[in-house]
């Protein structure tokens, strides 16, 4: 099979009550506002606009639709809903607020809410990304509703928002309708959700928190991490490769299970791509990496890093990956088939010249997850799926082509 359909873009079918989890929010809570939902005037954006990267997990799609909320009493809330959608990402294409108006963009019950004024100052309002396009992207909001509010003291009836797009997730069976299955899950699925391991395995588990769920130009998903002790993240060139991309682009931290099994995630925290630094080389079978930064750094820094390997690993080596496999809340690969059965371990630290490979298991959205050793090094970078050989790109050499970019520790 060539590389190319090797690469993560399985859907899994069967999965765990935790496995999506996007905290789906039920349509009676957007009716307690007396406003009409838009979505379903929506239409679906044109296939040339939709998210369709090869070797990326499509997780949503673009919708059009006409909305505009004035600053007067009776059009200062629009819903944007798409039932059954894990989230929703709106696009404004103007925003015509006076000094000290604002506009919220946020679930029903308020836990998830996105502030935005005529300054779109990431430090004093809410992150948002951008396609080079006139307007901007607010940040996605978990579940099937956005409530959008212009807050205002002003009674006149101009039009002071525009909506034009918004971005819907897929659920679980469209995930696994949109994108071709490759084998990567081998044998029995042993993947489970992060907070399994809390207790057993605590240092696994700590180093899990610096990977992050991406969301890609609002319809693709990959895993991302931050490498090192400065504002630096790794992911697959595969994922994305250009400055655009990047900024179009979310970081999704702490998005996991809050009890083992539960369908209970919360949004986590929530920044966008800032700057690219540096791609790799060659095509997606090879080193595979992009190295960027994040805005508003400060808010994941709690979250904590990892960092590279500087040599070459070994055959037999115990490993493990953290990671958003089918875009779901993070779970952890530490055991091959059975938990606490045989432990996941490097089948070939030379498979060819950029990778090594091994049969723990992995899954669409996976592309972009760190390979840990059992000292917490990050001994590859997982790129390509395909039982029994998924691979990864050697850490090693990543760590040569960007040693001066990142602190590695």
């Amino acid at each position: 099979m060539k590389h190319a359909m090797r690469r993560l873009r399985t859907a899994a079918v069967a999965l765990g009550a935790c496995t999506l989890g996007l905290s789906l929010l039920s349509v009676p809570a957007a009716e307690a506002y007396a406003v009409q939902p838009l979505a379903p005037h929506s239409e679906r954006a044109p296939e040339s606009d939709q998210f369709s990267a090869e070797g990326v997990t499509t997780v949503g799609e673009l919708r059009t639709v006409d909305g505009a909320l004035s600053s007067a009493r009776d059009g200062r809330t629009q819903i944007i809903q798409h039932p059954g959608a894990s989230y929703v990402k709106v696009h404004f294409s103007a925003l015509r607020l006076a000094h000290g108006d604002y506009v919220t963009v946020a679930s029903p019950d308020g836990r998830e809410s996105h502030r935005y004024d005529r300054y779109l100052n990431r430090a004093t309002g809410s992150d948002y990304t951008t396609d080079g396009q006139p307007g901007f992207w607010a940040m996605s909001v978990e579940g099937d509703t956005a409530v959008v509010t212009v807050h205002s003291s002003r009674s006149s009836r101009g039009n002071v928002a525009t909506i034009d797009r918004f971005w819907r997730g897929y659920d679980r069976a469209e995930i696994a309708q949109h994108n071709f299955s490759t084998q990567s899950v081998c044998s029995t699925d042993a993947r489970r959700d992060a907070v399994c391991y809390q207790s057993s395995h605590p240092n696994e588990y700590a180093r899990g928190n610096a990977v992050a769920r991406l969301l890609i130009s609002g319809g693709g998903m990959c895993t991302t991490w931050r490498v090192g002790n400065t504002n630096r993240m790794l992911t697959n060139k595969h994922c994305f490769s250009t400055q655009s991309a990047v900024s179009g682009s979310e970081m999704q931290f702490n998005y996991q299970c809050a009890t083992c099994g539960g369908a209970n995630p919360g949004a986590g925290t929530k920044v966008s791509g800032a700057t690219l630094y540096k791609v790799s080389s060659g095509g997606s079978n090879q080193l595979d990496y992009t190295l960027y930064s994040v805005n508003n750094f400060a808010n994941i820094q709690s979250f904590g890093t990892l960092y590279l390997a500087t040599t070459a690993t070994t055959t037999g080596t115990r490993m493990y990956i953290p990671g958003h496999g089918d875009g779901s809340p993070k779970r952890l690969s530490i055991f091959e088939d059975t938990q606490n059965g045989a432990t996941c371990t490097v089948k070939n630290a030379n498979y060819n010249t950029w990778n090594i490979s091994y049969s723990c298991d992995t899954s669409g959205g996976n592309s972009g997850s760190p390979v840990l050793n059992a000292s917490h090094r990050v001994i590859a970078l997982h790129h390509l799926g395909g039982c029994p050989s998924n691979q990864g790109a050697k850490a090693h050499l990543i760590y040569n082509e960007i040693a001066s970019l990142i602190a590695n520790g």
